[in-house]
């Protein structure tokens, strides 16, 4: 007598997740958007000195991040309060008409720590969901671009420290520049235009430049390998033996 059960076939790959997200708009493309604003608020700053509203900006960004990629709850008000902390404080410094060095320097090394936690934080929600869709090709892109936020505003915080120039005399300081030879560090691209002075800059392009490539080859691979699903869910369940 054979058995009543029947064999389940296994849904086609990716369609649990296509399910998901069906109908709802991936919030990374506000993450991007956000990215873009931050960008030209940064390329069109002509001297080292970072811009209120644009550490605002950032700040937004990486609070949209958490959100997006579901942190848990306390850390996403913490984000918030300290949003909210910073906007207060970008407003009463473009009122007053604020300067001082180690504000600069503040603002700097505060924006490099949040671009820090996003691409972590982009990453980390990516890495437990399965399927390749649009949201998957969005968050990586974020989260490259990120990478290269990053390392722009710690080109920026050495300037700020340091009394040399970071490329040389013959290229103006400028977040604007820093910016531009962060990227293409990242993307080992190299235009030979502006080139690292200092040994202690020279590390970090190096850095950078490694960075950037293992990021192809790891973390994105890491996203993407969500395509693939579990053994245990894809093999087929054993067939009941015969009784006679």
């Amino acid at each position: 007598m054979e058995s009543g059960d029947t064999m389940r076939e296994p849904s086609p790959l990716g369609s649990h997740v296509a399910r998901q997200v069906v109908g709802r708009p991936s919030g990374y493309w506000l993450v991007l958007a956000l990215l873009v604003l931050s960008y030209v608020l940064c390329a069109a700053q002509g001297t080292t000195d970072p811009s209120p509203p644009a550490f605002v900006l950032q700040l937004v960004t990486v609070a949209v991040v958490l959100r997006v990629t579901e942190a848990h709850t306390r850390v996403q008000r913490i984000a918030w309060i300290v949003l909210a902390a910073a906007g207060i404080a970008a407003v009463v410094v473009s009122v007053f008409d604020l300067e001082g060095h180690a504000l600069d320097i503040s603002l700097s090394a505060a924006s490099m720590l949040a671009f820090l936690i996003a691409p972590v934080a982009i990453i980390r929600h990516q890495v437990r969901r399965r399927g390749l869709d649009a949201e998957a090709l969005l968050a990586a892109i974020s989260a490259y671009a990120l990478v290269g936020m990053f390392f722009a505003l710690v080109y920026n915080l050495v300037a700020l420290l340091t009394v040399a120039p970071t490329f040389g005399p013959t290229v103006v300081d400028s977040l604007s520049s820093q910016l531009f030879f962060s990227f293409t560090t990242l993307t080992t691209t190299g235009y030979g235009n502006i080139v690292p002075a200092s040994p202690t800059v020279q590390g970090i392009a190096v850095a950078e430049a490694i960075t950037g490539q293992l990021f192809l080859i790891t973390a994105v691979a890491r996203i993407m390998r969500g395509n693939r699903r579990p053994a245990y869910e894809t093999a087929p369940a054993p067939a009941s033996e015969e009784t006679s």
